[in-house]
């Protein structure tokens, strides 16, 4: 269990290896310190969400922020900026915060890379998971074993995979069997590849933490009551 410490702590660990990166391509040496305290091996997501005025906005698509911190002035909103990240514990925390960052400002498929000047707009946002868990079980039981804010998914099928966070679901306001739905397009498969006989479905959850202004304070995200 990371306590709120530790979330500033891989936060701002996220946020220097992105700036370090973005100024010279060279990776962040990791001092033992932090090396020591974050060995532990764990799935790794980085989102990064820019800040936009709304009043410049002028018809722009929005990420509307699901965290439940207030913008001063209630004039903010967040537009995704990248998010990348590492699903299976397949390497130390620290080293997987670091890839996850730089990949999520550098090589997110969806977006530009994201440039130096940019990084005083932009918010880091972290979530460690859980290893994912097999759903086992008849599919028609899969949406009465997920948990709306408790669970992220993995579709696993026969053309590839995808994977959702626990706070995907809460943002877009969707239940169990639309969250298993949009898993399966997110991994290109149709809407209900999750009841295809050979397809695998894992749950797992999440701890997020999140800068509630760029190079602010961070705060743990509570996604269900």
């Amino acid at each position: 269990m990371l306590s709120d410490e530790d979330g500033l702590a891989l936060i701002r660990l996220a946020r220097r290896a992105v700036e370090r990166y973005l100024n010279d391509g060279s990776t962040i040496e990791v001092d033992e310190t932090i090396r020591s305290r974050y060995s532990m091996k764990a799935g790794v997501f980085v989102t990064l969400h820019e800040r936009m005025d709304s009043r410049a906005m002028h018809g722009k698509s929005v990420f509307i922020d699901y965290s439940r911190v207030r913008v001063k002035g209630g004039a903010m909103y967040e537009e995704l900026r990248g998010c990348i990240g590492f699903p299976l514990p397949s390497k130390e925390l620290y080293a997987s915060v670091v890839d996850a960052a730089i990949a999520a400002a550098t090589s997110d498929p969806r977006f530009e890379p994201v440039k130096a000047s940019e990084l005083d707009r932009i918010t880091f946002e972290l979530s460690v998971l859980t290893e994912p868990e097999l759903i086992a079980g008849s599919p028609r039981e899969y949406k009465h074993r997920i948990k709306v804010g408790r669970d992220g998914l993995m579709i696993v099928w026969r053309y590839g995979s995808g994977l959702l966070l626990p706070q995907v679901a809460v943002e877009y306001g969707w239940d169990e069997e639309r969250f298993l739905c949009e898993a399966c397009m997110k991994a290109g498969a149709l809407p209900d590849c999750w009841l295809y006989p050979d397809t695998r479905v894992y749950r797992f959850e999440a701890m997020v933490f999140k800068e509630v202004e760029p190079h602010g304070p961070v705060v743990r995200l509570i996604l269900q009551e």
